[in-house]
């Protein structure tokens, strides 16, 4: 006979990933413990990171990287009842001044997942799904980390998502913070371009 699966609430949840030296996401009740990443996983994160910080310090936005939640309530049958997520994406970057918590963020505008064999059906289906709930959320960029291939999900002014697939000759545009960044800068130390 198996044993009951144990249901965390939200308190318990944020109190053990306070001392918890393992990061765990968080679904609606359920922990799943996060796996570290490969060399290229980090270099890639660390590049768009590193590009992004320089670009928006001394501005209203604030990127952050890998340690930092993203928290989606998602809204129930029961309008008193919500359903909580807490999610560790790879990079996110909020404007909203309303974002103060300090251990995760409610309104990003951009999030970024670079790929890896154990999270990619994730990022590619759960996450995509309740990601694209978050009403501040303009783009989510997947990033591969075995070829030069970028997914980039963009919201339109009217809240429909549309898809762009680039490549090795295309350079990757964030509308959201009206930045561009070159493939080679993405993919540096990681893959000849």
């Amino acid at each position: 006979m198996q044993s009951p699966i144990h249901i965390f609430t939200v308190e318990e949840y944020l109190e053990l990933e306070q001392s918890s030296e393992i990061r765990h996401e968080y679904v609606c009740g359920q922990l799943f413990a996060m796996s570290g990443g490969s060399k290229e996983h980090n270099l890639i994160a660390g590049n768009i990171y590193s590009r992004l910080r320089s670009y928006l310090r001394g501005g209203s936005c604030s990127v952050f990287m890998a340690d930092m939640k993203v928290n989606i309530q998602l809204a129930s049958q029961n309008i008193q009842n919500t359903r909580n997520i807490y999610y560790y994406p790879d990079i996110i970057v909020t404007c909203d001044p309303d974002d103060q918590d300090r251990f995760s963020v409610d309104y990003p505008c951009l999030i970024i997942e670079v790929l890896s064999p154990s999270t990619e059906t994730t990022d590619r289906r759960e996450k995509l799904v309740n990601y694209r709930t978050l009403e501040s959320l303009q783009e989510y960029v997947l990033v591969s980390q075995d070829e030069i291939k970028i997914e980039i999900y963009r919201k339109d002014s009217q809240g429909n998502w549309s898809l762009t697939i680039l490549g090795k000759d295309n350079e990757l545009h964030l509308d959201s913070q009206s930045l561009t960044l070159r493939m080679t800068e993405i993919y540096e130390d990681v893959i000849k371009i």
